[in-house]
């Protein structure tokens, strides 16, 4: 009898969360899973290294996934990331059609889907995935929650 469930790919995430603060940035990490349970691809936030202000770690991966499959649509892939997508990420993973969203940390500044402009929820959203949030939430707040308080001296 093979053992067939949940795995949950927000550890990786969590890594990336970690490099992203080692470079300066804010500590966001995701990681796109394929249909296949694969890992696509993984990112942290690159926004001041890049000098790119999209350059955040949802938009890295799906930029990737999509490239590595050949296709602006990611049908059947799920997206683990640490914090609540912003408004412009959740527009990003409805254009995607990215199926399941697994977050951790909510965000009540920034959030773009269970909070501020809830942008699933809006009649213009072309695709709703299944969302799930408070995966590892602890452990992502506190990696942002360090994060700025060493920021600030």
């Amino acid at each position: 009898m093979s053992n067939t469930g949940f795995t949950s790919f927000m550890d990786q995430a969590l890594d990336q969360a970690r490099q992203a603060a080692t470079r300066g940035e804010v500590p966001v990490g995701a990681v796109l899973v394929g249909p296949d349970g694969n890992v696509l691809a993984t990112a942290g936030n690159r926004t001041r290294e890049m000098s790119d202000p999209t350059a955040h770690a949802e938009m890295l991966v799906i930029r990737d996934g999509a490239s590595k499959l050949g296709s602006e649509r990611l049908t059947g892939c799920d997206l683990y990331v640490t914090l609540e997508p912003c408004p412009m990420c959740a527009a990003a993973i409805s254009h995607a059609r990215i199926a399941r969203l697994y977050y951790g940390a909510a965000d009540a500044k920034s959030g773009g889907v269970s909070v501020g402009s809830k942008v699933f929820s809006h009649p213009q959203c072309h695709h709703t995935p299944e969302v799930y949030d408070g995966i590892a939430a602890t452990e992502a707040q506190n990696l942002l929650i360090q994060f700025f308080r060493d920021k600030r001296g």
